[in-house]
């Protein structure tokens, strides 16, 4: 398995692996399928070419099974923060340590950022795998919101977490 930060040319890869998320776990994400199912192909490539945002791909000999994106602030006062997004692995390749390498590789790319001293990310609350592997990487819970997505009549709270990757300056 291979993991390494994404481009214009897996944009085909990577848009087939987002709509798999976006159908198999629309919890885990604020986008929907019926979103995004439409987009032009040219905009998922941008994405991957964003200023300030990294995706992250994890590879096998098959294709894509896993992605992760830190996107860093740009506003002066809120620099010293970056976000993790849409962090998903394929049901197929879960139980693989996908997801914690996948993440060890975006905390890696945060703490290479030479602004960045804090990493949030939020997760749905219920989502016990995904919080257990936050948390074994460091991150710590700092508030919920409650009722934060809304699936049809379904609400779901989630959990505000970071990672302080520097010391305060």
């Amino acid at each position: 398995m291979e993991i390494r930060l994404l481009t214009a040319q897996d944009a085909e890869a990577y848009r087939q692996l987002r709509l798999d998320g976006l159908q198999t776990n629309p919890e885990a994400f604020g986008s929907s399928y019926e979103e995004e199912r439409d987009m032009a192909l040219e905009l998922f490539a941008s994405r991957l070419e964003a200023q300030g945002s990294f995706t992250f791909g994890a590879f096998d000999q098959d294709g894509l099974f896993g992605v992760a994106t830190l996107v860093q602030e740009s506003k002066m006062k809120l620099k010293h923060k970056a976000s993790i997004f849409a962090v998903y692995v394929s049901p197929k390749k879960r139980g693989l340590s996908l997801g914690k390498r996948l993440m060890q590789a975006i905390i890696q790319q945060g703490k290479q950022l030479a602004d960045v001293e804090q990493i949030n990310l939020t997760v749905v609350s219920s989502n016990e795998s995904a919080k257990g592997l936050y948390t074994s990487l460091g991150f710590q819970i700092f508030g919920t919101e409650k009722r934060a997505l809304k699936i049809d009549q379904q609400c779901f709270d989630e959990d505000y977490m970071v990672l302080y990757v520097k010391p305060l300056k």
